[in-house]
């Protein structure tokens, strides 16, 4: 098992350039004001211009109105919408937009959980990790995407005791809030696949 990657976050060129050499699945662009990794959509259409086919581009949301989400999409043609879970109940997309749903921990999961999801704590970009026991639990029912206070000195540990399909990180990988190592992202990945593929 390779394992999915997931760099969230990314504002500049040479984090996205980062990111794709180190070989991720997907990049994540927040559009979210009161976040530090807030970016405008049409810059986000710029930095997606250069990642290649095969690796998504996610439009990262919470609770976002129709309004914000309309306003993405006209200036961003993301591969993906990445929001609470229950977010999606009341917006209208694109039938051709993959949805990558969040659920958070401390908040008990649906019955039927979704078939692919982002397992975080209560509060994105905080750096808090989830309890990878629980999100064990989970990962043998779906495919479980795993968040929250992961990095290049943890990720192992957590893959080895959550068994998720996938890894999510923002903060981990940030030498400031909002600013991306390039260092960091490539440690994050090469650690990531080093532990799927023991």
């Amino acid at each position: 098992m390779s394992g999915w990657v997931k760099i969230c976050g990314l504002r500049s060129e040479r984090a996205v350039a980062a990111a794709v050499e180190a070989g991720v699945d997907a990049v994540g662009f927040v559009f979210h004001p009161g976040s530090p990794r807030h970016i405008e959509p049409f810059v986000a259409s710029l930095l997606a211009a250069s990642v290649p086919p095969g690796v998504l581009c996610i439009a990262v949301t919470r609770h976002p109105s129709q309004e914000a989400i309309d306003d993405i999409l006209d200036a961003f043609e993301p591969d993906a919408l990445q929001t609470d879970a229950e977010d999606f109940d009341r917006l209208v997309l694109p039938d051709e937009l993959l949805r990558l749903p969040v659920l958070r921990s401390g908040v008990a999961p649906p019955p039927a959980l979704p078939g692919r999801f982002l397992y975080e704590g209560p509060h994105s970009g905080s750096g808090a990790t989830v309890d990878w026991d629980r999100a064990r639990e989970l990962a043998g029912r779906a495919e479980l995407v795993l968040a929250g206070g992961l990095s290049a000195a943890n990720v192992a540990l957590a893959i080895g005791r959550a068994r998720p399909f996938g890894v999510d990180v923002s903060s981990g990988v940030e030498s400031q809030p909002g600013i991306k190592d390039v260092a960091r992202i490539r440690e994050f990945v090469a650690a990531a696949r080093a532990a799927w593929a023991k």
